[in-house]
């Protein structure tokens, strides 16, 4: 097979599987919204297992990473805006920053480097021991059973991981903002939060729904793909990150050039 062949065969490859994924969406979105009310109700306790696994330790990290960008944020626009006598936007620029962009993004890429992983490993070695073939066995299907409550807990989890993060975004450059930079404290919060709109906060929570269904998705299908034992789970987990972060990468680019043609 020459270079040209393989490298179609790849393409195709890659769009069987989006089908795929886009196929167990609609099948995990018919598990969640609509056989609840044809008496296959929702497992409400795992939910709120997957939840605490989603969002409650995902959250340490989360406001580590968001505080320490939202200094970097101020002195990096700081720096330019010294230049034109205008260092008192830093603080509008890294909030708007941070809710449209910075605090979506960054918040997805450090829950799928710790969640996506997580869901194909879990999901993964059972499919290996044949633990989903015994659930099919007796009669449960397996999206009802393990993907819905994952599912419901990343689209739950991740706006609200989203909204801490921005905040906390907001504290870090408020502290370097009006310490290193030297912008008075109440400057800072009124130029802040004068230029935050309502469509700037919904763009980023929007933002953050399509990589929860992105990040639960992907993780989900990597592990009903696993194949040859221990090798194959761990093979399943690291594409199940690195196409987590490209699918994140390619509908922020997609949303972020909408919002900005249209909003």
């Amino acid at each position: 097979m020459n270079q040209e062949s393989l490298g179609f065969s790849r393409v195709v490859l890659f769009l069987q599987h989006l089908s795929s994924i886009y196929h167990l969406f609609l099948d995990t979105i018919s598990w969640a919204m609509v056989k609840p009310f044809k008496g296959k109700p929702l497992r409400v306790h795992a939910i709120f297992v997957q939840m605490e696994e989603v969002g409650v330790k995902s959250l340490p990290i989360v406001c580590l990473v968001s505080f320490f960008i939202g200094i970097i944020l101020v002195l990096q626009t700081a720096y330019q805006l010294e230049k034109f006598g205008a260092v008192n936007y830093a603080a509008s620029l890294s909030s708007v920053a941070l809710t449209r962009e910075l605090g979506p993004l960054l918040t997805a890429i450090v829950v799928a480097g710790r969640v996506s992983a997580a869901f194909t490993a879990e999901l993964g070695t059972m499919m290996v021991t044949e633990e989903v073939m015994a659930l099919e066995v007796m009669a449960i299907n397996p999206i009802g059973y393990l993907v819905v409550p994952r599912f419901v807990a990343m689209v739950i989890m991740l706006p609200c991981l989203t909204v801490i993060a921005d905040l906390v975004g907001m504290v870090g450059g408020y502290f370097v903002g009006t310490t290193a930079v030297g912008i008075r404290s109440s400057l800072y919060i009124e130029t802040a939060i004068d230029a935050l709109l309502l469509k700037d906060i919904l763009t980023g929570l929007v933002k953050s729904g399509v990589f929860a269904v992105i990040i639960a998705m992907v993780g989900c299908y990597m592990a009903f793909v696993v194949k040859g034992g221990a090798e194959g789970v761990g093979r399943c987990t690291m594409i199940s990150v690195v196409t987590s972060l490209i699918l994140i990468i390619l509908a922020d680019c997609f949303f972020t050039t909408l919002f900005y043609l249209f909003l």
